[in-house]
């Protein structure tokens, strides 16, 4: 059984319990809003943009140009974040919005220089917070948190689907 799930003793009807503090979906998110809290203050004082608009400009600065579907699929927001964050970028001019000529209900989305100019501040800044984050780890520390990792998420994906 796992650490996270106990079970009460005092009776056989009693269900089991789950401990949020052992409870490892809790502690992954947990630790992601901290993480993105930590990596959020740098950028939403200096440039004024919230987590979901970063995400949104990191992923346009690395695979440009992006439909918000395929913005969705990326970065593992739903549509209606997307579409608030890409709504308040454009208003911003921080994102270009070209439509497609055969379907008006399609568009393209890229970084304006603005936005580009954005992205490229905010990268070294936010590369050196994941530098001190893992500070902690030795390379084989980081080796193995790194493989660990990448079959959680290869799981995640499996369960996600399978459901």
């Amino acid at each position: 059984m796992s650490q996270s799930i106990k079970s009460k003793n005092s009776t056989q009807d009693d269900e089991p319990r789950v401990e949020l503090e052992n409870f490892i979906p809790y502690r992954l998110a947990v630790l992601s809003n901290f993480v993105s809290s930590s990596i959020a203050t740098i950028y939403s004082e200096r440039f004024n943009i919230s987590i979901m608009e970063w995400r949104v400009i990191a992923v346009l600065g690395n695979y440009q140009p992006l439909s918000a579907n395929e913005i969705c699929e990326c970065t593992n927001m739903d549509k209606v974040q997307v579409s608030r964050a890409v709504s308040s970028l454009t208003k911003s001019g921080r994102i270009l919005r070209k439509t497609d000529k055969n379907d008006r209900r399609k568009s393209q989305l890229r970084l304006s220089a603005r936005g580009m100019k954005v992205y490229q501040q905010i990268v070294p800044l936010a590369l050196e917070r994941e530098r001190q984050l893992l500070a902690s780890f030795n390379n084989r520390e980081m080796d193995e948190f790194d493989k660990l990792l990448r079959k959680l998420e290869a799981r995640a994906r499996e369960l996600c689907f399978t459901s």
